[in-house]
């Protein structure tokens, strides 16, 4: 184990802190103490260690004074953290026995109250204009692709587009902090170089970080606490910490700010604990508060319901809210997976976004967004290109233009892609909508009344005319064991059968399987799924895959058969499978 400890130096003057955020032509440098001369020894109690091997540039994110900081986080909000992911479990057996959601009465408030509003996009410069965010893992290719694709965002996935690796997570946080100083560069193995296309990072994409979900662990971080006991430090607050600590003094001295993407949230509680993390962390580097933007991922049905109550928590740091569609799905799964047929989803591919109850959920998002005067961002459409053949990225192409006019239309501010040649085309339906303004924030969508029922209207797809069937489950199954084994190879991202997977539609993937089974569901066929059945597909998958030598398909295949096959259903897989195969 290699201790990296702070050094004994004073904390920061709070005196030296300003009443307002900087402007974009501001420094920290003039405002702030160095973060490099940090004393956070002197403000945290625990200590954080690293548990891991150091690489030849480890040390330059790994410092002495950035894992004091961590541990400074840890100290703080490491007990609210497993408190709220108590009540995570708490809500989910609730819902498993028969309640449904709603919109919480002890809140209504809130909802009620019309003076409020959100900081939005104003002090945060490259954020008022969205139109079209790419995402993608952090690793120096994608960082520089991402970055010369000309889309307005860049959505840097620590999170479901990233495999949590020790070398990614280290890797990428070294990535992101060349990038924002405009030295990253990249050769490939085959000798290519990449580079990017300008050192102004007001010329490249605004970069939001999206760090990993609360519920996930970095077990190659130690936090010892005051009691002495040790634990894995948090995979949230270490992606979020050490970002925040190396850039964003940084990013505001080149125009820039720090902004961040909130992931898997199920509730304002949550929303709040971020909120408390933001106030700290600025605190703690002598950044006035407010510096820090966030958009928050609706991507749990339950965050669904207190849509209004997470801006509110978090309105001084607050950008907007994003449809995180697939991650929705799997929530929408996993809440109601014993709760028998009316609630059973048909095959992953026939649920589209025009499915009544997930009209719903982006319409009462845009509505609650521009309310509060915060940005309402699209999701992914899944489909990508392929330039070696035409034919697939003509209908990946239709595909994608069909679905952000949608969301352009509907009142999106913008929307999201996962492959630079997509770009243009999203840019399009926005721009036929937007024109010369940067959002539609002032478009009230004061025609929208969603209500619990039509949340939780699940039949409703079903009742439109999809269907389960053998291709869909043998897809499922498919998608499953090749996405789990790209990600225990390091690969978060990957393109199958034309479709972009990540962690989030690896997890509709195998949660559908384990509904279909629970439920006793029957194909289009009349032929019921059963566990055999599963089971002769999973072989059949696997006899039909091309092996080689250190493939993951034999890891994959077990993996899957524990989170899709077994008795119990876990929350995620890639809890399970981390501690397994990537804690090592």
């Amino acid at each position: 184990m290699t201790t990296l400890a702070a050094p004994p130096t004073a904390p920061p003057n709070p005196d030296a802190r300003p009443d307002r955020a900087p402007d974009a032509g501001t420094s920290l440098a003039d405002i702030a103490p160095d973060a490099s001369a940090w004393g956070g020894a002197t403000l945290a109690e625990g200590s954080v260690t690293v548990a891991a091997p150091l690489g030849p540039r480890d040390e330059e994110i790994l410092t002495p004074e950035a894992l004091a900081f961590l541990a400074l986080l840890h100290d703080r909000f490491a007990d609210d953290r497993t408190a709220l992911l108590l009540e995570r479990q708490r809500r989910m057996r609730r819902i498993a026995d028969g309640e449904d959601p709603d919109f919480n009465p002890a809140t209504r408030p809130v909802r009620d109250d019309p003076s409020w509003r959100v900081a939005g996009s104003a002090g945060a410069p490259g954020l008022a204009d969205r139109r079209v965010e790419i995402t993608g893992p952090t690793d120096p290719k994608m960082t520089i692709n991402a970055l010369n694709s000309g889309a307005r965002c860049w959505l840097a996935d620590a999170e479901d587009a990233q495999s949590p690796t020790w070398r990614n997570v280290v890797d990428g946080q070294l990535a992101l902090r060349d990038a924002i100083r405009g030295t990253l560069t990249f050769t490939s193995g085959a000798g290519t170089r990449y580079d990017l296309r300008s050192s102004d990072l007001t010329e490249l994409p605004t970069i939001v970080f999206r760090p990993r979900g609360w519920h996930l662990f970095e077990s190659h971080l130690a936090y010892t606490g005051t009691d002495g006991a040790t634990q894995p430090a948090s995979g949230t607050l270490v992606d979020f910490g050490l970002y925040l600590f190396h850039n964003a003094r940084e990013l505001v001295a080149r125009g820039r700010g720090p902004y961040f993407y909130l992931p898997k949230l199920e509730g304002y509680r949550e929303a709040r604990l971020w909120n408390e993390v933001f106030e700290v962390a600025q605190d703690a580097l002598g950044i006035s508060r407010g510096t820090i933007r966030a958009t928050v991922l609706i991507e749990t049905l339950p965050a669904a319901f207190e849509m209004e109550e997470i801006l509110h928590e978090l309105r001084d740091h607050c950008a907007g809210l994003n449809a995180g569609r697939w991650d929705y799905l799997f929530s929408v799964i996993k809440c109601f997976r014993t709760r028998g047929d009316s609630y059973v989803l048909p095959d992953r591919g026939q649920v589209t976004m025009t499915a009544p109850f997930m009209r719903a959920y982006t319409e009462l998002l845009v509505a609650t967004c521009h309310r509060r005067g915060a940005h309402a961002m699209g999701g992914m459409s899944a489909f990508v290109p392929d330039r070696r053949d035409p034919e697939v990225t003509e209908r990946a192409v239709a595909q994608v233009w069909a679905d952000k006019t949608r969301e352009a239309h509907d009142g999106f501010d913008g929307t999201w892609v996962a492959h630079p040649d997509l770009v243009e085309v999203a840019r399009g339906a926005f721009d036929e909508v937007l024109g010369e303004s940067e959002n539609q924030v002032t478009r009230m969508r004061d025609d929208v009344a969603v209500g619990q029922a039509d949340l939780l209207d699940v039949a409703s797809a079903r009742r439109s005319g999809a269907t389960v069937t053998e291709a869909g489950l043998r897809a499922n199954v498919s998608v499953g064991v090749r996405y789990v084994e790209s990600w225990l190879r390091g690969v978060g991202a990957a393109a199958i059968d034309h479709l972009m997977e990540d962690a989030a539609t690896a997890e509709i993937s195998r949660s559908q399987v384990w509904q279909w089974v629970a439920s006793g569901t029957t194909t289009d066929d009349g032929v019921p799924i059963t566990r055999a059945r599963c089971e002769a597909v999973l072989r059949s998958v696997l006899v039909g895959l091309p092996r080689s030598a250190g493939d993951r398909f034999d890891d994959a295949a077990a993996i899957f058969r524990e989170v899709a096959l077994g008795e119990e259903f876990p929350p995620f897989l890639t809890t399970g499978a981390y501690a397994r195969y990537l804690a090592v």
